[in-house]
C-alpha cells in the first residue's frame, strides 16, 4: 500500500478502449523520518562511548497527571452495584440500588399497568422445544429545556435480535408519514386560522397485534413465586421486537 499525490479516473477511456485500461504511473509519497534532537544525542553519545549506555536516564515528562472527570458524574458503590450519579441506569439492579430507585420503581409500575390493560401477554408454560426471548428494562430520565427532570420513564423492551425469521415473525413493515402530507395540513390549517394540536400515544407499540405465536421471559424484578416457571405468550407488540415498528 502506497500513497499518491494525485489519482486518475479513467472513465472515458475506459468506454473508448472496450474496458482496455493502461498502467498510470503514480507518485509515490515517501514520509522523511524526524529524529527528535533528544534521541539523535543519545544516539550520538552512545556510538562515541557505547559504555555510557546506562548512564543516559531517559526524560520524562514532570507533568502531575490526573483522573479525567468524566461527564460530571461520581461514581459510587453500593454492594456489588456500581452507581454513577446523575446517569440513568443501565440495569433493573442499579435501578433498585440508585438514590431514585423509589421513582424508578413506580415507572416500571405504570409500565406493566399499560401491559396488563392491553392485554399485551398471557402467562403460560413453556412450550416444548421453544426457547423464549429475553426482555430487559431501559430507563430514561425526560428533561425540560433548563436541564430539570420532568419524568421517569422505564420500558420493557424484548430482545428482538434473538427472533427467528419464518418462526416467530414474518415480514416487516413500517409505516412513515410523508413530510408532503404534512405539510399539506399545514398549510390548511394555517389557511382557515385552524388550532394545531400536538399529542403523544405512550402505549402506541401496544396497539399491533400479533399474528405469530412470539414467547418471551417473564420482565425482571415482576416474577411472582405462583407463576416463577411460565412464559409470556405475546399477544400484542411491544418495544424492541421485529413486528414494532
Amino acid at each position: 500500500m502506497f500513497v499518491a499525490r494525485t489519482g486518475v479516473f479513467l472513465e472515458k477511456e475506459f468506454l473508448t478502449n472496450s474496458g482496455k485500461g493502461r498502467n498510470i504511473e503514480l507518485d509515490e509519497v515517501q514520509q522523511q523520518q524526524v529524529i527528535e534532537p533528544e534521541v539523535e544525542g543519545i544516539s550520538q553519545a552512545v556510538e562515541e562511548n557505547p559504555t555510557d549506555l546506562e548512564t543516559q536516564p531517559l526524560r520524562r515528562s514532570t507533568r502531575e497527571r490526573h483522573e479525567l472527570e468524566r461527564y460530571g458524574f461520581h461514581v459510587t458503590t453500593h454492594g456489588d452495584v456500581i452507581l454513577v450519579d446523575q446517569d440513568e441506569p443501565k440495569t433493573y439492579q442499579e435501578a433498585v440500588a440508585s438514590p431514585d430507585s423509589e421513582k424508578w420503581l413506580e415507572a416500571m409500575i405504570s409500565e406493566m399497568d399499560s401491559m396488563s390493560e392491553n392485554q399485551v401477554w398471557t402467562l403460560v408454560e413453556p412450550p416444548e422445544g421453544i426457547k423464549p426471548i429475553g426482555c430487559k428494562w431501559v430507563f430514561k430520565k425526560k428533561t425540560d429545556m433548563d436541564g430539570n427532570v420532568q419524568t421517569y420513564k422505564g420500558r420493557l423492551v424484548a430482545k428482538g435480535f434473538r427472533q427467528i425469521h419464518g418462526v416467530d415473525y414474518d415480514e416487516t413493515f413500517s409505516p412513515v408519514a410523508m413530510i408532503k402530507s404534512i405539510r399539506i395540513l399545514l398549510a390548511v390549517a394555517a389557511f382557515h386560522d385552524y388550532e394545531i394540536w400536538q399529542m403523544n400515544v405512550k402505549t402506541a407499540f401496544l396497539n399491533g397485534k400479533l399474528e405469530e405465536d412470539v414467547y418471551m421471559t417473564q420482565p425482571e424484578g415482576f416474577v411472582t413465586p405462583e407463576n416463577a416457571g411460565k412464559v409470556c405468550k405475546l399477544q400484542r407488540s411491544i418495544y424492541g421486537l421485529k413486528q414494532a415498528s
